[in-house]
């Protein structure tokens, strides 16, 4: 293994599961997802050698954000056909599993269901500095540098993000208990 690969290996490879979670929140698909971080690690291993410092989560992290960027463009410009939500009558049962534990799965695909729709509730800008904080626990330094903006927008996002997802939170339980 030469010299580049195994600095490589041995500085991003530990952030590869983070690089994936924040893929999955940006993309919303276990798919497209795996795709992203495909090709984030490889825009990565191409740039490596201008990583500076001992930041590499925030810098992979930014690649991956940056990739997911250039997906959605390109996705715009193509048709695009979405497969069926779970509640669609005509075409959800084929998203719904056979498992061993019904209820603790309907209890578990409920809570996941939850924070997704809470997630997803919200505009880009707030779920992505939501997710980087929140699941990714990253500070505001390296929030700020992986969406590339100043700390004072990290800080202001973050607070609208949190109080718009406990709004939705707090309108769902209201819902759900009528």
């Amino acid at each position: 293994m030469d010299e580049k690969r195994g600095r490589f290996e041995a500085q991003v490879m530990p952030h590869l599961d983070a690089a994936y979670r924040f893929a999955r929140w940006l993309s919303r698909a276990p798919g497209d997802a795996d795709d992203l971080v495909q090709e984030a690690v490889l825009r990565a291993y191409r740039g490596f050698e201008s990583l500076r410092g001992h930041d590499t989560k925030s810098w992979l992290l930014a690649i991956v954000r940056n990739c997911h960027s250039i997906a959605q463009r390109q996705q715009r410009r193509r048709a695009f056909v979405p497969l069926p939500d779970a509640h669609d009558a005509r075409d959800g049962h084929v998203l719904v599993a056979d498992t061993a534990d019904p209820q603790q799965a309907s209890m578990l695909a409920d809570e996941a269901r939850t924070l997704d729709e809470l997630l997803l509730g919200l505009p880009d800008d707030y779920r992505e500095v939501l997710t980087l904080r929140e699941i990714e626990e990253l500070d505001y330094r390296e929030i700020a540098r992986v969406i590339n903006a100043p700390i004072g927008t990290v800080m202001s996002r973050l607070s609208r993000a949190r109080a718009a997802r406990k709004k939705k939170l707090a309108a769902s339980s209201l819902w759900r208990s009528a």
